[in-house]
């Protein structure tokens, strides 16, 4: 039997996950801050696909409380085989209008987090030779947009060295690089959502990951609009792209 660890796992992309995982047939274990939702969420699970739900309380910028999760997927007796360092945290205003303590603690969830459940994570699944990681990344990692890109671009970095590093002992590791995606996140950073083209639904991008998850590689990037910018990113020179973010900024 399977077990996926799955962080922010009450809603949007998170929630995505356990319930695709778990028509898969796996177990799950859940991390999430809200005990209540995730104990609804856990239990509609396991009524819907009679898998094995654990449910774990924490605020991953909390390091005592982050500990709990690492301890989980250290444990050996208890093996996880797929971490999904899923929990978001974004912030809508610019750089300095954000108090220093706000951007720290995006930075704990979003770069801290990521390294210490994969450091975890990895000491267990390379001992056994088998197992896997997808790190939620962003689209925005492609680009120059401030703290949020760059942890982006940190959590793609470091993915795709695990990739290589630790493919050949039997481990999986690939980062997920949504574009703008119809979930809750949005609304929690008071952004009004869009429509259009330019938005994923979050179920074509969830099953889109695990198709590429599971044929072993580094980068998903659902969405040929979003594979487009990607391209994009690669090819036109610094400068231009500098030029229009201050034209955004206007």
């Amino acid at each position: 039997m399977t077990t996926s660890l799955i962080t922010g796992a009450t809603a949007g992309i998170g929630h995505e996950y356990a319930v695709q995982l778990a028509a898969r047939g796996d177990d799950l274990v859940l991390v999430a801050r809200d005990s209540a939702r995730l104990e609804q969420v856990a239990e509609d699970l396991r009524r819907a696909h009679g898998v094995e739900v654990e449910v774990l309380v924490a605020d991953l910028t909390d390091r005592a409380q982050l500990a709990t999760v690492e301890a989980r997927l250290a444990d050996r007796d208890r093996p996880v085989d797929l971490l999904v360092n899923n929990a978001g945290f974004g912030l809508k205003k610019r750089f300095l209008d954000n108090s220093v303590d706000d951007e720290t603690a995006m930075l704990e969830v979003l770069v801290t987090a990521v390294m210490r459940l994969s450091h975890a994570a990895l000491g267990a699944m390379a001992e056994r030779g088998h197992g896997g990681i997808i790190n939620v990344s962003s689209v925005a990692a492609f680009l120059r947009r401030g703290t949020y890109s760059a942890s982006k671009a940190w959590v793609n970095s470091f993915s795709e060295w695990a990739h290589l590093e630790y493919g050949s002992r039997g481990v999986k590791v690939m980062a997920l690089c949504p574009g703008f995606t119809k979930t809750e996140f949005h609304q929690r950073m008071e952004v009004k959502r869009g429509e259009g083209f330019m938005w994923l639904d979050v179920e074509f991008l969830v099953r889109t990951s695990l198709e590429d998850f599971d044929k072993g590689r580094a980068y998903s990037i659902p969405g040929a609009q979003y594979k487009a910018i990607r391209a994009l990113t690669a090819v036109i020179p610094n400068r231009v792209l500098r030029m229009t973010q201050s034209m955004g900024r206007r």
